[in-house]
């Protein structure tokens, strides 16, 4: 199957124009799945901006000197990446310098001019990616947005259709289905009930605060502006959400997850796996490498 265009088709279900993938972990295979959604726009011929909150599509991996998988863009397609990253092949178009920075240096928005691979880089704060976003939004009909492994506050103003991407970093399937239970139910908080008590916070609610809350049996709502104000997550959420109404006052739209089941260390069995995250998460769950979805 075409997974690119089923987590396409997920995303406009769902109302919107971009689309973000986070991950559980590192080498969760968030470029591979975003890489499908780029092939499924440049398929049907829809114009497209890509950005990221950190470095991605790079041949090797600068920590771990580990290859990694990389972004082919064909003409046609809009990045936003650190000025030292701009490629002499393919040919880019620099169409224009913005203010953000990320950790090497200036960020502009290029067009493509003809395919080949790119780098993208953008900057470590979320407003930042929030403006870039924008810019290539008011430039292309799609936007795609590699983010970073739990970095969630870029998804603050509930834009993106987000896509969580899990893979092998944990020691079993077990443990990694647990994570990204966590991690979807974090980002799928309820919006608040407003007939019933509810203690709403100003800022972020911290893993301290929410023990806090649950010892001494709170029985209201506990509101947040947005799922992103959690500030914790993992089985420390899972045990606390479970003993807390959490909610929110602005939803966001996780869409579905991605598996990837092999990695470096260790393989989980394929179809065990992507069924086991379907159904501990309530969404479609899609196995990029496949082609394959939960039944």
């Amino acid at each position: 199957m075409d997974v690119g265009s089923r987590l396409l088709e997920l995303a406009r279900a769902a109302g919107r124009r971009s689309l973000a993938v986070v991950g559980t972990s590192k080498n969760a295979g968030k470029t591979v799945a975003l890489s499908a959604v780029c092939a499924a726009l440049e398929r049907e011929g829809t114009s497209f901006g890509l950005c990221s909150i950190g470095r991605d599509g790079e041949a090797v991996d600068v920590l771990e000197a580990t290859p990694k998988p990389r972004y082919f863009l064909r003409p046609g397609t809009y990045a936003a990446t650190a000025q030292a990253l701009v490629p002499a092949h393919p040919a880019c178009e620099i169409v224009a310098h913005s203010e953000e920075r990320s950790a090497l240096g200036s960020i502009v928005l290029l067009r493509v001019r003809s395919a080949g691979f790119v780098e993208v880089a953008g900057p470590p704060v979320a407003a930042s990616l929030r403006r870039i976003a924008s810019s290539l939004a008011a430039r292309a009909g799609f936007v795609l947005i590699d983010g970073a492994v739990d970095r969630v506050a870029a998804l603050r103003d509930g834009l993106d259709a987000i896509v969580v991407a899990v893979g092998t970093n944990a020691p079993t399937p077990a443990h990694a289905v647990d994570d990204v239970r966590a991690l979807v139910a974090r980002l799928s908080l309820p919006l608040v009930d407003s007939g019933r008590e509810a203690l709403v916070l100003d800022g972020a609610l911290t893993v301290a605060r929410a023990a806090e809350l649950a010892g001494a049996g709170e029985r209201r709502q506990i509101v947040v502006a947005d799922p992103t104000r959690i500030a914790f997550g993992g089985r420390t959420f899972s045990a606390l959400a479970a003993r807390l109404d959490l909610r929110c006052l602005r939803a966001l739209h996780p869409v579905a997850c991605t598996v990837a089941p092999r990695g470096a260390e260790r393989a989980f069995e394929p179809r065990a796996f992507l069924r086991a995250v379907a159904e501990a998460t309530g969404l479609p769950a899609f196995d990029v490498y496949a082609g394959s979805e939960a039944a």
